[in-house]
């Protein structure tokens, strides 16, 4: 996110009554949205312990407003896509605008004046003047972007995924002994990445051969021995399966094994997208496009269908000719899901742990010590050779 220059110095502001504050109200022309405090004219912020809108100065606190009529819905892929196609004709038949233009977004922090510059794909921020929480209004915009269809609120609070860091930092044996001192007071922040998920009925043919071993005894001059042969039969079959709720990561810029170490996530307790989940969070928009998507998602299905027609031939051994899927009622949603990310530096090189904020499941890269692992290495070349020499006697 680029930053223009602060306004005008002036003294901060203190927070006053407003006027019928109202719940997502829009500020700067509907560019952006904020969440007034009925008690004060703060901005509310989301309180994870408690599930609601929380005031962090009069204490103020309210229920997110949610939609009881509302449920969140599978999306048709096929539709989208040549929804997605129409508006693409449309833009191409326009006049061509700045692409930088296009990326860039400013809104105007109704509390201090200042402007703010959303980059990219990040659509929820604070203001970095006087901390109020902004948010672009443009994420569900038709005309551009796919609208969200649920968020899975923050549900393990900064106290609980700081205590998950530091259990981690201090379980990495190998790491070096300062790595172990490393302070995470206030180096993580909480962020929404949006995902894909798809669903997909698959019907699956597929051809090949069960090995089954046998054992036959071969005889050399005086020497008898026990070799292993295997008798091969042709398998073939089909079958279908239906797969709910492949992940996708939808953003790029962090490591696709790393998230998907994050993995089970509790899907059932997402809710119907609501922008107040958003507040006090940064939060991204997807720059994954929903068939580059479902294409990611086509290899985790297709790695679980190949494991499916190894256990259907069965036998010992397994060998797979050919396998012919097809994909039929393709649905999709686009999910918002809540991670706490820690970004710092070890002797100059960067690192990054995740953790997921659904579960308190931690993954990520840490540094390395040689001399811990050499010494590793040489105690257990030592504790074999004395086994060896044990043995002997």
């Amino acid at each position: 996110m680029s930053i223009p220059e602060p306004p005008a110095p002036q003294d901060p502001p203190e927070p006053v009554p407003a006027p019928s504050p109202v719940a997502g109200e829009q500020v700067d022309d509907g560019k952006g949205r904020i969440f007034p405090c009925e008690g004060c004219g703060a901005d509310l912020v989301f309180h994870i312990g408690q599930q609601r809108l929380k005031c962090p100065y009069c204490g103020f606190e309210k229920e997110m407003q949610l939609d009881e009529d509302r449920v969140i819905e599978e999306q048709d892929f096929h539709a989208m896509l040549e929804v997605l196609r129409m508006r693409r004709e449309k833009r191409s038949q326009e006049d061509d605008r700045d692409a930088s233009v296009e990326d860039a977004h400013e809104v105007r922090c109704a509390a201090c004046g200042a402007t703010v510059l959303f980059q990219g794909t990040l659509i929820s921020s604070d203001c970095p003047y006087c901390g109020s929480p902004l948010q672009r209004d443009d994420i569900r915009d038709a005309e551009r972007m796919i609208s969200f269809d649920a968020v899975l609120p923050f549900l393990v609070d900064r106290p609980q995924a700081k205590q998950r860091l530091l259990d981690w930092i201090r379980s990495r044996w190998f790491a070096p002994n300062a790595f172990h001192k490393l302070r995470v007071d206030a180096s993580f922040e909480g962020i929404y990445l949006p995902y894909w998920t798809y669903d997909s009925l698959t019907f699956t043919k597929y051809s090949g051969q069960r090995g089954e071993h046998y054992y036959v005894t071969v005889v050399s001059g005086k020497n008898r021995r026990r070799e292993r042969r295997t008798r091969w039969y042709p398998a073939h079959g089909a079958f279908q399966r239906f797969f709910d709720d492949v992940l996708v990561p939808a953003a790029t810029g962090l490591r696709r094994d790393y998230l998907d170490h994050l993995e089970p996530w509790p899907l059932n307790q997402c809710i119907p997208f609501t922008q107040e989940a958003l507040a006090g969070f940064y939060a991204r928009a997807y720059d994954v496009e929903l068939d580059q998507g479902f294409l990611l998602a086509k290899n985790r299905i297709d790695r679980a269908l190949e494991r499916d027609v190894r256990r259907r031939i069965g036998g010992d051994e397994q060998r797979v000719h050919s396998i012919e899927t097809k994909y039929d009622a393709i649905t999709y949603k686009l999910i918002l899901l809540p991670v706490w990310m820690l970004v710092y530096r070890f002797r100059d090189k960067p690192y990054q742990v995740l953790v997921n904020a659904g579960t308190g499941e931690v993954f990520g890269e840490r540094p390395y010590s040689w001399v811990k692992i050499g010494l590793a290495v040489a105690a257990a070349a030592i504790a074999a050779a004395v086994g060896v020499y044990l043995v002997s006697r």
